[in-house]
């Protein structure tokens, strides 16, 4: 029997999106960011938008995505891909057009360029990885960090009356009229991972129809940083993480 005969598309139950290539990827084991890209390369893929997207990765560890998944992509300096997308996506409103951000770099360095962009109502869809942490660079304390989390530069605890409070720039971005949907989701687990699809899928879909900024923050771990296993790290996230970032749509004026 031919292996065509038996791998038919209504018998096909997974299968690795062309758009993935075969790099061997560099990040630590448990890490989120496999799970994001691969569902970025699916939902690009069935919306047909393989030769029409232009990706935007600034620095941290989120910047290796152009590695990985097998599109257009421009670079830019740390903080500045919402600056850098609504140029691309102002000379070419036909492409749809996304920035893959870490928490360091968006709600850090890029707070300004994230916040006009998304003020201004550009027509780019911004995935936002929030692990807590800058993972990079070692581990340091980010603008996300959560009270008392101990970090390489926190070693006792994220205290407030030296650090502030964790930064929460999902309900803050949900406040301005020119974002029409904003979310928050996570990847650890099937259910989830659906969920972020379909989180993606409609971020991808407001940019494409005109409707303004949308933001999927997606929860996530940084094992190597907060020093824990793989499952470690999920437990403590659905622990901790969850209590400061709940999961959830923000906002959403499409429905």
């Amino acid at each position: 029997m031919n292996i065509n005969d038996i791998i038919k598309p209504e018998n096909l139950v997974y299968a690795k999106p062309r758009l993935l290539n075969d790099n061997h990827m560099h990040y630590c084991p448990g890490c989120s960011h496999g799970v994001v890209h691969k569902l970025i390369a699916e939902v690009i893929e069935e919306m047909g938008m393989e030769d029409k997207t232009v990706g935007i990765a600034p620095v941290g560890c989120a910047v290796f995505a152009y590695n990985y998944v097998d599109i257009d992509w421009v670079e830019a300096a740390h903080g500045r891909a919402p600056a850098v997308a609504t140029g691309v996506k102002r000379l070419n409103p036909e492409n749809l057009v996304f920035t893959y951000q870490g928490d360091g770099d968006l709600s850090a360095i890029g707070t300004c360029e994230t916040i006009h962009a998304a003020n201004r109502g550009e027509n780019i869809a911004i995935i936002f990885i929030n692990n807590g942490i800058y993972g990079m660079t070692g581990g340091q304390m980010a603008p996300t960090t959560l009270e008392g989390m101990k970090t390489s530069t926190t070693p006792y605890g994220r205290s407030v009356d030296l650090n502030g409070y964790p930064l929460a720039i999902s309900p803050l971005l949900a406040q301005l009229d020119g974002t029409c949907y904003v979310t928050r989701q996570a990847v650890h687990t099937p259910v989830a991972v659906r969920k972020t699809k379909a989180a993606i899928r409609q971020a991808f879909e407001n940019s494409m129809n005109g409707l303004g900024t949308s933001l999927v923050e997606i929860v996530s771990t940084c094992n190597s940083g907060w020093k824990m296993t793989p499952a470690q790290s999920n437990k403590w996230m659905e622990e901790n993480m969850f209590k400061k970032y709940p999961l959830g749509d923000i906002k959403n004026t499409v429905k």
